[in-house]
């Protein structure tokens, strides 16, 4: 069957929507400015910050205020127990598995948040695998957890499509492979000149169904 290798955060799930009413709550709790949300937002980088260095950076800007045990339950949940997944997405990934697609979930971060995120969104129930970074020992754009994933659902790596909202760790991901790839803009410009995806599309809903409705001689 072919490989449909997809990203969770911001892809699958609107995790940064998730993370700032996470990062609301944790504000109100401890009598925080409400404004500071934009702050932490900007701090977080979408996740892309190190979990010690935003550690570090919360500490020092609330360290009278919240103790150091608070940013760190904070951070070790984050958003994984508040994220969900839009029916669009839902519909579109079981679309892509009645066509006979092998969907696998291949995500950057630390496995016991990941593996609640998948969970609490009920993807777990329509995927059939996933590969988290910290488990498989490299992050993406490393071709190793690519094939890691391929592994993991045992088809093999080609032919492969690879959708996913960063362009440095899946659509370069995807280049390194030999895949074929979906870049999910969420609204942004592309703007990377040394590489390109074969597709550009605003969700995740609408890069599936592109994949799944691609000619067979676009698969390969």
């Amino acid at each position: 069957m072919p490989l449909l290798m997809l990203d969770l955060d911001n892809t699958l799930v609107d995790r940064d929507a998730a993370f700032r009413d996470a990062v609301t709550e944790f504000l109100a709790a401890h009598g925080l400015p409400e404004e500071d949300v934009a702050w932490v937002m900007s701090v977080d980088a979408s996740g892309y910050r190190p979990r010690p260095e935003l550690a570090r950076a919360l500490t020092e800007r609330y360290g009278g205020a919240v103790s150091d045990a608070a940013v760190r339950r904070f951070l070790d949940r984050g958003a994984a127990d508040r994220v969900t997944l839009a029916e669009p997405t839902r519909d579109a990934l079981a679309k892509a598995v009645a066509a006979g697609w092998t969907c696998v979930i291949v995500t950057n971060g630390r496995t016991a948040q990941q593996e609640l995120k998948i969970r609490t969104a009920g993807l777990d129930a329509l995927v059939h695998g996933w590969v988290v970074s910290e488990s498989a020992g490299h992050k993406k754009p490393a071709p190793e957890i690519f094939h890691a994933a391929a592994a993991t659902v045992g088809e093999p790596l080609h032919p492969s499509w690879v959708v996913g909202d960063s362009a440095h760790a899946d659509i370069r991901g995807a280049t390194g492979i030999d895949a074929r790839s979906v870049w999910v803009s969420n609204g942004r410009p592309w703007t990377e000149s040394a590489f390109r995806p074969t597709h550009i599309a605003a969700d995740a809903a609408s890069a599936i169904r592109h994949v799944i409705g691609a000619p067979e001689t676009a698969r390969r």
